[in-house]
């Protein structure tokens, strides 16, 4: 059984704006972007002193799919900071009905990751929270990261 992280939500809008919105990840996942993030090619992520990691975009299926993997990575507050590395990030975006689902899958980070809590506590913030208000509401929050740096006592070393 595959214990991935997983989470998923329903939207209004069509899966063209979900596809748009995923695909603007400095609205809902970090200003601290370098690099596109709406078409293949490597971009990179970095949070503080706490986090950075390297994005290759790999898939991009307009409206129904959107797919990065993760070239290297670092975290300060884990010892074995190759947890992200060679792993994926799946958005897949299905029509039901009048609304559009998102679903969302970090293929590789599982439960036995010493980051898995922290980083699925900040996956479902991101998803859940931001993605979604970016996509409903046309506003992300990308500074939510400071909420988990918050609740799990995570320094900025």
């Amino acid at each position: 059984m595959n214990h991935s992280y997983r989470t998923s939500f329903m939207v209004d809008q069509s899966p063209e704006e979900v596809y748009a919105a995923i695909n603007n990840v400095r609205g809902w996942w970090s200003e601290d972007i370098e690099g596109k993030t709406d078409e293949l090619g490597q971009f990179k992520h970095q949070y503080q002193d706490i986090h950075r990691c390297t994005l290759q975009i790999t898939e991009l299926l307009p409206g129904k799919k959107v797919v990065w993997h993760i070239v290297d990575n670092y975290f300060n507050f884990i010892t074995d900071n190759s947890e992200w590395k060679d792993t994926d990030v799946i958005f897949e975006i299905v029509k039901k009905g009048d609304q559009t689902e998102v679903n969302f899958t970090h293929v590789g980070l599982v439960p036995a990751y010493e980051c898995y809590n922290v980083c699925s506590d900040a996956w479902g913030l991101n998803i859940n929270g931001s993605l979604r208000s970016l996509i409903r509401e046309g506003i992300g929050q990308p500074h939510a990261n400071d909420q988990i740096v918050d609740k799990h006592g995570l320094e900025n070393a």
